[in-house]
């Protein structure tokens, strides 16, 4: 009944989105938020999968978000591909680093993989910043990024709704995936090596080849995302590896409950409407997230997902030992 609980909730968002976006398609304001919600509930789940599920520390997460938007901008803008295929080409090119990064680092435990991938993140924006000359648009960015077209329609920045729809096909398939991953014998031997490493492994399972998988399909699913939203923005700057994105989708996961999916879809719309209310504050926003941040894990150290499932009188067996 759990897993058939955690689907439930995950289509009655969808139709709460459905919903909302026949209502409010004459507003194009509502509609950017909820399409900025989406892209990163994305990648807040993606995260998940691999800190909550599987126990990696990863602070790579945003530098493949980079990388999928840069890849399917690079690819469209100068060899003139078809926007659709950057954003697959976008999610294999992330795929790809994060194969190379996670065969480099798997074989480390905790802190060091952390590490290393946060590295990654650090170096990125002074590779994008120095490499003007091979396309990345160096600080100022890459702009023209063509958008979106179905047959001899081009989707405009001012009309939202085709691209809410877009980004709502996209993450949800995302979203759908990660839950069957979750649920599936792959997912069950995530969670074993992450709450019982020694008896999985006298169980055959592979560490290595697991969580390298793992983490692959993490970085595709980000890069995906990431190529949606440079074809959504026109553009990407290497603003985006800075460190007010990087703690907001780490505020995401703290609010919505890691290892506790969908609770990070949750914690990603909840946090991104927040931002968006505290825009007038300035730097104080900084200051309420960071309130946010400490009370969350005071009052409800499981997340929004633990309430719920206090509430409900039911703990999921995939949310004890979490980090």
């Amino acid at each position: 009944m759990k897993i058939e609980r955690g689907l439930f909730t995950l289509f009655g968002m969808l139709l709460i989105l459905f919903l909302l976006s026949i209502f409010f398609h004459e507003n194009p304001y509502i509609l950017h938020v909820l399409i900025v919600c989406l892209i990163w509930g994305v990648v807040a789940s993606a995260w998940d999968l691999i800190m909550g599920y599987a126990g990696i520390f990863s602070f790579g997460q945003l530098a493949f978000f980079a990388l999928g938007a840069y890849g399917t901008g690079m690819l469209t803008v100068y060899l003139g591909i078809s926007p659709w295929v950057g954003i697959l080409a976008g999610g294999i090119i992330a795929c790809v680093v994060g194969v190379a990064i996670g065969g480099a680092c798997l074989r480390f435990k905790g802190v060091y993989i952390g590490l290393v991938t946060f590295c990654l993140h650090l170096i990125l924006e002074p590779l994008i910043m120095i490499g003007r000359s091979i396309g990345t648009g160096g600080s100022t960015g890459l702009l023209g990024i063509p958008p979106l077209k179905v047959g001899g329609y081009t989707f405009s920045a001012l009309e939202k709704v085709p691209w809410f729809y877009v980004a709502l096909a996209i993450s949800f398939l995302s979203f759908f995936a990660i839950y069957k991953i979750i649920h599936s014998p792959l997912g069950l031997a995530f969670i074993a090596l992450r709450d019982a490493e020694p008896f999985a492994k006298s169980l055959g399972i592979n560490q290595y080849k697991c969580k390298l998988l793992l983490f692959s399909i993490s970085a595709f699913l980000t890069g995906i995302i990431g190529a949606f939203y440079a074809h959504y923005v026109s553009g990407i700057s290497p603003r985006i590896l800075g460190l007010d994105a990087f703690l907001m989708v780490m505020i995401m996961l703290v609010v919505g409950g890691i290892g506790k999916f969908p609770g990070v879809i949750i914690g990603a719309f909840g946090v991104t409407i927040l931002n968006e209310f505290l825009r007038p504050t300035g730097l104080y926003r900084l200051v309420i997230f960071g309130s946010v941040v400490i009370l969350s894990i005071l009052l409800m150290p499981e997340g929004l997902m633990g309430i719920l499932d206090s509430l409900r009188g039911g703990i999921s067996p995939t949310s004890k030992n979490n980090l």
